[in-house]
């Protein structure tokens, strides 16, 4: 009898060992399993959560969501998942990135399943309106369209995020990146806050880092903490190029990484089998981009059409200060509820005049360089043909009293001689003076007489425009100084440092050479 019960003792641990190691087995199918499974670090949990309550903490229909039944089950009430069915349903997506399971990817798992279900629920009704967004941007690079995921676990999907680190948008760029993919940052308007193009400079960005590494693991690693620590962390390892070997290499942070967009996929696919049910997306799901050639403000939109300033921001992020910044030939787009494009396209020109003078004052705005030559180079303020005084420096003189002698304002006496922000003059100096020609001869006791000229006289011929530089053609018989004469507020230091010349190269100016000049 003894016998008979140490024997069936013995087959019961035998049968529970092998048990344990088919499991084992099915999980190893994947990848080897790491001796020790490291906890989620605090860091990784914080941003997370300071990306998510960014986006959601003025989302109403979260309070209602919260009374649900699928939210309010506490943590212990929800069903454990074993290893080998988190194995089977990673194996069944059939994805295109190696899905590799672990300790350490279970803990993100139940991470998102269990304690963030909240968060999980909100992110799929946005998922509804970013996800065609980011899948047709990969599917037109021929990359995997699990690639999605990865704003989930960079901004929670709030297209507004912005780290400690000034990491911004769903894709988190740093500003060098960013402007690296060509992405418009300035004063006005920042793309890594727009959808669209933040996408794009993503993918590209993805792109260039897998012709680098051939591993879309390595590329999801690198996208976090850059080419450089994934190369370091290869070196150390003795060149393996497996995430999980040179995993204890990376920095701390990014050894989550890989395990979240795991976890993150994971919990998008089955989130139904875990009680997880999408929150309503408050952002219109149907929406049309039109391109807007001036600039126009938010509350324009808002007062002539019925649609609310906070909507325009969540379908336009990118414009922070609610201008859209277009004009001087520069298009932005407008995105657009579908509902509400009809009704920019019949008022656009009310909309447009609406308060104009008060969000926008185009008084000083000049788009052709050579109006503001015009503006500049004569009597401004005097309208009609003008007569062309020179004026002799005496002694005792000072600019305000010469202007007085004229009537003419200090400022205009400054633009046309060229003067320098002290406006230094010195005895015996010929200073040009316009005033207008009916009265030249009230003057002429005062100063030279050369002339009548109109607006159009003596401007500076420009034949090329790039940007905010014109091309000048130098004539023979100039140089710098006289150059810069023709140019109101301009030296020739100036046009030296725009070209590049040195000190040494002053003399070399040669007739039909053309100069940068900054208007």
């Amino acid at each position: 009898m003894r016998w008979l019960v140490l024997f069936v003792v013995l087959g019961w641990c035998v049968n529970g060992v092998a048990q344990r190691n088919d499991m084992k087995r099915d999980t190893l199918s994947v990848v080897q399993i790491l001796s020790v499974a490291e906890p989620i670090p605090g860091e990784f949990l914080q941003m997370i959560d300071e990306a998510y309550t960014q986006w959601h903490k003025h989302m109403k229909n979260e309070v209602a969501y919260g009374d649900s039944v699928y939210v309010v089950e506490k943590q212990d009430q929800v069903m454990p998942v074993s290893d080998s069915l988190y194995l089977m349903r990673l194996d069944s997506l059939h994805s295109a990135i190696t899905l590799s399971y672990n300790d350490i990817v279970r803990n993100f798992i139940e991470m998102y399943v269990v304690k963030k279900r909240l968060q999980v629920a909100s992110m799929l009704g946005l998922s509804e309106y970013y996800f065609p967004i980011f899948e047709e941007a990969l599917a037109a690079n021929c990359m995997p369209l699990e690639l999605k995921y990865l704003p989930v676990i960079e901004s929670a999907l709030n297209p507004v995020a912005r780290s400690r680190a000034r990491a911004c948008g769903l894709w988190q760029f740093m500003y060098y990146t960013g402007r690296q993919y060509k992405l418009e940052i300035n004063s006005y308007i920042d793309e890594r806050y727009d959808p669209v193009k933040s996408t794009e400079a993503a993918v590209r960005y993805l792109n260039d880092l897998y012709s680098i590494y051939n591993d879309w693991i390595l590329v999801i690693a690198a996208y976090n903490c850059g080419p450089g620590n994934v190369n370091k962390a290869i070196r150390r390892s003795g060149g393996k190029k497996n995430y999980w070997d040179i995993y204890y290499h990376l920095p701390r942070e990014t050894r989550g990484y890989v395990p979240a967009f795991i976890a993150a996929m994971y919990a998008f696919n089955y989130a139904e089998e875990h009680h997880i049910y999408p929150l309503e997306c408050n952002l219109p799901l149907l929406c049309d981009t039109l391109l807007v050639n001036e600039a126009l403000h938010f509350e324009q939109l808002s007062k002539n059409m019925a649609i609310s300033i906070d909507e325009l921001r969540d379908v336009n992020p990118q414009y922070y200060k609610d201008i859209i910044p277009a004009g001087f030939g520069k298009s932005y787009a407008l995105k657009l509820p579908y509902n509400h494009v009809a009704t920019f396209i019949d008022r656009q020109d009310t909309i447009f005049a609406y308060n104009r003078k008060k969000y926008f004052d185009d008084s000083d705005r000049v788009a052709n360089p050579n109006d503001r030559f015009r503006r500049y180079a004569h009597a401004s303020s005097i309208s009609g043909d003008k007569a062309r005084l020179v004026y002799t420096v005496r002694s005792g003189d000072v600019p305000g009293t010469i202007a007085a002698k004229f009537n003419v304002s200090l400022n205009d006496l400054k633009y046309w001689n060229n003067l320098n922000r002290r406006m230094t003059i010195r005895v015996g100096q010929k200073l040009v003076v316009y005033v207008s020609q009916k009265n030249a001869a009230k003057y002429a006791s005062k100063a030279k007489y050369e002339g009548k000229v109109n607006n159009e006289t003596n401007v500076p011929q420009v034949e090329t425009i790039d940007g905010e530089f014109i091309y000048y053609t130098v004539k023979r018989g100039e140089n710098l100084w006289t150059i810069a004469k023709k140019y109101p507020g301009v030296s020739n230091r100036d046009i030296m440092k725009w070209n590049g010349i040195s000190e040494s190269k002053v003399k070399d100016l040669k007739p039909g050479q053309k100069l940068k000049i900054k208007i």
